[in-house]
């Protein structure tokens, strides 16, 4: 079964162990870059069509640039252009390779100075009921990573994953995608 895996930093990170852990079964493609914010992501999808064909399943993710403000005048992306890129993502990704999983934003530590965890939170209660409504299936990292910020999230970068982020968010996903491949 051919998967496609999206989204960024965060993705780039547990992608490649995802694929391990799938195994010899699937085939998974991924784009070399970061998919960086929605409209990004919604952007490259046209470029990324080719390598993304044949695709049954699609896991992805968007949010931590969205979310962040770094110039402190205010998020990257507002809350609703977010909501509205992101269902014409997911609407075009169903449309193209059927099952679509979406990854909710993982937190960042306390001390991020771009990134809030209540901003995070905001954006993903915002966007997961919508979602929902499409059928998309929600892979919840947020919580999970959460509760565990100080060992799952890297304190020199505020924002990435640590090895075992890593470990854990990729054993969620490929859990995540052999259940929705056995439906």
């Amino acid at each position: 079964m051919k998967i496609t895996l999206l989204g960024d930093s965060i993705r780039m990170s547990y992608g490649a162990r995802v694929a391990e852990l799938l195994g010899p079964d699937f085939e998974v493609w991924q784009p070399e870059e970061n998919c960086r914010f929605s409209s990004y992501t919604l952007r490259g999808m046209w470029d990324w069509a080719a390598n993304m064909e044949g695709s049954e399943l699609v896991h992805w993710n968007n949010g931590l640039w969205d979310v962040c403000n770094i110039f402190d005048d205010g998020y990257f992306t507002k809350p609703e252009v977010y909501v509205d890129n992101m269902i014409r993502i997911a609407k075009i990704l169903q449309k193209r390779h059927g099952t679509v999983i979406f990854a909710t934003t993982t937190p960042v530590t306390e001390d991020n100075p771009h990134n809030k965890n209540a901003d995070i939170i905001r954006y993903n209660e915002l966007l997961v009921p919508e979602l929902q409504k499409l059928g998309i299936i929600i892979n919840d990292l947020h919580t999970t990573v959460y509760p565990n910020i100080d060992t799952m999230i890297r304190k020199d970068d505020k924002i990435h994953l640590t090895e075992e982020g890593i470990e854990v968010c990729a054993k969620q996903v490929a859990d995540a995608i052999l259940r929705a491949a056995k439906k």
